[in-house]
Protein backbone atom coordinates (compact mmCIF):
# COMPACT_ATOMS: atom_id res chain seq x y z
CA UNK A 1 0.00 0.00 0.00
CA UNK A 2 1.15 3.53 -0.65
CA UNK A 3 1.11 6.39 2.13
CA UNK A 4 0.50 10.57 0.56
CA UNK A 5 3.20 12.49 2.63
CA UNK A 6 0.74 13.34 5.29
CA UNK A 7 -0.74 9.97 6.28
CA UNK A 8 2.72 9.01 6.50
CA UNK A 9 3.26 11.92 8.99
CA UNK A 10 0.12 10.82 11.02
CA UNK A 11 1.71 7.13 11.38
CA UNK A 12 4.80 8.62 12.49
CA UNK A 13 3.45 10.35 14.68
CA UNK A 14 1.15 7.81 15.87
CA UNK A 15 4.42 5.55 16.86
CA UNK A 16 4.01 3.57 13.33
CA UNK A 17 7.09 2.58 11.43
CA UNK A 18 6.35 1.97 7.79
CA UNK A 19 8.72 -0.43 6.05
CA UNK A 20 9.18 -0.34 2.16
CA UNK A 21 8.50 -3.10 0.31
CA UNK A 22 10.98 -4.97 -1.41
CA UNK A 23 10.67 -4.69 -5.15
CA UNK A 24 10.03 -7.34 -7.25
CA UNK A 25 13.37 -7.57 -8.36
CA UNK A 26 14.65 -8.66 -5.21
CA UNK A 27 13.34 -12.20 -5.84
CA UNK A 28 14.81 -12.93 -8.57
CA UNK A 29 18.37 -12.36 -6.85
CA UNK A 30 19.80 -15.61 -5.08
CA UNK A 31 19.26 -15.71 -1.38
CA UNK A 32 22.50 -17.82 -0.52
CA UNK A 33 24.01 -14.46 -2.41
CA UNK A 34 21.79 -12.07 -0.44
CA UNK A 35 22.57 -13.81 2.87
CA UNK A 36 26.52 -13.75 2.28
CA UNK A 37 25.99 -9.85 1.32
CA UNK A 38 23.98 -9.38 4.75
CA UNK A 39 27.17 -11.17 7.33
CA UNK A 40 29.60 -9.47 4.97
CA UNK A 41 28.29 -6.37 6.05
CA UNK A 42 27.38 -7.76 9.69
CA UNK A 43 23.48 -6.94 9.49
CA UNK A 44 20.76 -9.38 9.27
CA UNK A 45 19.18 -10.42 5.48
CA UNK A 46 15.80 -9.02 6.66
CA UNK A 47 17.08 -5.74 7.66
CA UNK A 48 19.48 -5.72 4.42
CA UNK A 49 16.40 -6.02 2.50
CA UNK A 50 14.36 -3.34 4.24
CA UNK A 51 17.17 -0.76 4.54
CA UNK A 52 19.48 -1.48 1.71
CA UNK A 53 16.61 -2.48 -1.53
CA UNK A 54 19.46 -0.68 -3.79
CA UNK A 55 22.09 -3.91 -2.67
CA UNK A 56 18.87 -6.30 -3.33
CA UNK A 57 18.28 -4.93 -6.62
CA UNK A 58 22.39 -5.06 -7.76
CA UNK A 59 22.16 -8.28 -6.15
CA UNK A 60 19.54 -9.84 -8.74
CA UNK A 61 22.06 -8.58 -11.91
CA UNK A 62 25.23 -10.75 -10.47
CA UNK A 63 22.90 -13.87 -11.21
CA UNK A 64 24.63 -15.36 -13.97
CA UNK A 65 27.60 -12.84 -14.51
CA UNK A 66 30.93 -14.20 -13.08
CA UNK A 67 33.08 -11.36 -14.28
CA UNK A 68 30.65 -8.74 -12.44
CA UNK A 69 31.02 -11.70 -9.21
CA UNK A 70 34.92 -11.68 -9.54
CA UNK A 71 35.01 -7.24 -9.42
CA UNK A 72 33.25 -7.72 -6.24
CA UNK A 73 36.39 -9.42 -4.63
CA UNK A 74 39.80 -7.99 -5.04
Amino acid sequence: MSWDPFQRAVLAELGHVLYRPVPAIAQMADDALLARLARAASVELAELLQRHPEIVAAAAGLHGDARAKRALWP
